[in-house]
């Protein structure tokens, strides 16, 4: 994903004041022997607030007054009819909520999130009248006022994961001066907890070599799919697996109460509850599959698009459904990978994978979509789109009256712009020019395109700049844009990684990547870096970005390519590039880490990389 000022504006407003260290989830904990669980799997990923969307009445919370939880008028829910309203009298006054919870000592990650609406009628810019803490035992996370005001609901992410094995109390207190009300307004409040503290018996990823069959019809609109999808895959880890998970991720778009992903009749086992916001369900399998064994799941599959010229969303008669359809979660050497959906960039990590999807659709409306397309005639004014992907990570796919050009790039790749209304036929040829351009320049440096075709769909309203999916991206109008997501094509899409771990191994090296496919040397990019703290690196995970998101964009694009650059001068251009075309033949349809990236550079120099790592801010 490529942040714009736009999207840089919309983090801030989403981003939770700054923790002073931020724990990365998915690691091992390093529990000593005497005080590690002895199962291997000992987290069951689980949501521990109880009634945190308010629709179950007031229990187990404790309020300040009767009127702290409530459905009255003036204020409105962000999912359901219930919220909790704090203050808002004008006048002298204090509300408090809170909740005891106790999160497992089994996992390694806790996230605390909620969703908060500020407004008030003070007009000062400068002084904080009006105040609500965020408290999770003893420990303050967060003090906002009325200078936070937002014209809606904004969510806030925070890592509690050194509560783990304790019980705590999270607590809310909004206090109001003596004039000028303030409305403190939270809803759908979670704790979610992922993560094994000790890793399985091996480190292997699993479940591999996923192959999803989906067959889906959509309304007169494209804006709502129903259908039925299936997934075989095998184990490749020595330790059986006795459950996988299905990522939802899509459900961040909506409630737990009215989920815009809806899985149902699961076959080849037993669907249990949702955990992470309901962005993942537990499956059960119907037996434990050995190392080297393989097994299928089913269910059926509703999706409805939200408004919005988001990933996923419509903006007017155009849908885009990135990251609709359920994928298998990883489970590697650090447990199940649960990590929270974010806004910010992506939570992403899955495996190399095969799909075959059909999607049947009104004639109307143009299927762009991953992999490679044919349409054939469907029942009457409707078209069946059969879409076929081999090695991918996601499937992707976008619907509605599109304008469509089509090229091909000098290396012999088909190239297919999709345009919404609005989007000139000279700006549409632009972005084809550049597509054509790009791909044969990503290609050159680190290996040949290997999906067929590539489509792009151009559409200015999008707020976040553009997003990658294998075979497929969704862009503005903008060349340096539309580059960088197509070289996502390599790095993320072919070369793997932890997006929410690692997501300068794919935002710092595609954004390197476009520099010189734009002929930009990164001459003296370094000498502008300035960090915001010790604790701010290149590497650091979405966990950290979260809770300081105006930083992300400056230091994982800007910071890592500038890194990157320097890398190269140190190596020198002909080993820099030798290096990255080895290194991702190396990891072709594979998933990279940091210290496999820096151990393949150690090994392209007789000069000791470490002290540049260091200085640069590269750990891992």
């Amino acid at each position: 994903m490529r942040p714009t000022p736009l999207k840089a504006l919309a983090a801030r407003v989403l981003a939770a004041a700054a923790l002073a260290a931020v724990s990365l989830p998915g690691t091992p904990a390093g529990a000593s022997p005497s005080t590690a669980p002895a199962a291997a799997a000992a987290c069951t990923p689980a949501q521990v607030v109880t009634n945190g969307g308010f629709e179950s009445g007031t229990s187990p919370w404790t309020q300040s007054s009767t009127t702290v939880i409530t459905s009255r008028t003036g204020q409105s829910a962000h999912g359901g009819t219930t919220f909790a309203w704090l203050d808002g009298v004008g006048s002298t006054h204090t509300d408090t909520l809170s909740q005891s919870v106790t999160i497992p000592s089994g996992c390694s990650s806790a996230s605390l999130t909620f969703w908060l609406h500020i407004d008030t009628a003070e007009t000062t810019s400068s002084t904080a009248y009006d105040k609500l803490t965020a408290k999770i035992g003893s420990t303050t996370l967060a003090t906002y006022s009325n200078l936070n005001k937002a014209s809606g609901y904004a969510q806030k992410t925070f890592d509690v994961s050194a509560f783990a094995g304790q019980t705590v109390t999270v607590a809310f207190t909004g206090t109001e001066d003596s004039s000028l009300q303030t409305s403190f307004v939270l809803d759908d409040i979670a704790l979610n907890t992922s993560g094994d503290t000790t890793p399985p018996a091996d480190s292997t990823r699993t479940p591999a070599a996923p192959g999803y069959t989906v067959s889906l019809t959509s309304n007169t609109s494209g804006t709502g799919w129903t259908g039925h999808e299936s997934v075989t895959f095998t184990n490749a880890s020595s330790t059986a697996l006795s459950e996988v998970y299905l990522r939802l991720w899509d459900n961040y778009h909506g409630t737990c109460s009215a989920m815009p992903i809806v899985v149902s009749n699961v076959s080849g086992g037993t669907a249990g509850a949702l955990s992470v916001g309901c962005t993942a369900l537990r499956i059960s399998l119907a037996s434990p599959v050995a190392q080297g064994q393989s097994a299928t799941i089913g269910f059926d599959l509703a999706i409805t698009v939200p408004s919005g010229a988001d990933r996923f969303g419509y903006d007017g008669a155009f849908s885009f459904i990135g990251n609709a359809l359920p994928v298998l979660a990883v489970k590697d050497g650090a447990g199940w990978h649960l990590d929270p959906y974010t806004n910010n960039g992506e939570s992403f990590y899955s495996l190399a994978s095969d799909f075959k999807v059909t999607l049947d659709h009104p004639t109307t409306l143009l299927v762009p979509a991953t992999g490679t397309s044919v349409d054939t005639p469907g029942s009457s004014g409707r078209t069946v789109t059969t879409a076929t992907a081999s090695k991918v990570r996601d499937f992707a796919w976008a619907a509605g009256p599109f304008s469509k050009i089509t090229g091909t790039s000098t290396a012999g790749t088909p190239i297919n712009v999709y345009s919404v209304s609005g989007i000139s036929s000279a700006n549409a040829q632009s972005m084809l020019t550049t597509a054509k351009s790009a791909v044969d320049a990503h290609a050159a440096r680190f290996g040949a395109y290997p999906y067929g075709e590539l489509d792009a769909v151009i559409d200015n309203n999008f707020w976040f700049g553009g997003m990658e999916y294998p075979g497929f991206v969704l862009d503005l109008v903008s060349t340096t844009a539309l580059t960088h997501e197509i070289a996502h094509q390599w790095f993320y899409g072919i070369v793997g990684d932890d997006e929410y771990t690692s997501p300068w191994l794919d935002e710092s090296f595609t954004d390197y990547a476009t520099d010189l496919a734009q002929g930009k040397t990164g001459t003296s990019c370094w000498s502008s870096v300035s960090w915001a703290s010790t604790a701010e690196k290149i590497t650091n995970s979405m966990a950290y970005w979260d809770a300081h998101s105006s930083r992300y964009s400056t230091v994982v694009y800007g910071y890592g390519k500038c890194a990157l650059h320097d890398l190269r001068r140190v190596l020198g251009d002909t080993a820099m590039a030798n290096l990255l075309k080895s290194y991702a033949t190396s990891h072709w349809y594979g998933v990279s880490t940091t210290a496999e990236f820096k151990a393949a550079a150690q090994a392209a120099t007789t000069t000791d990389l470490t002290s540049f790592w260091t200085t640069h801010r590269i750990d891992g």
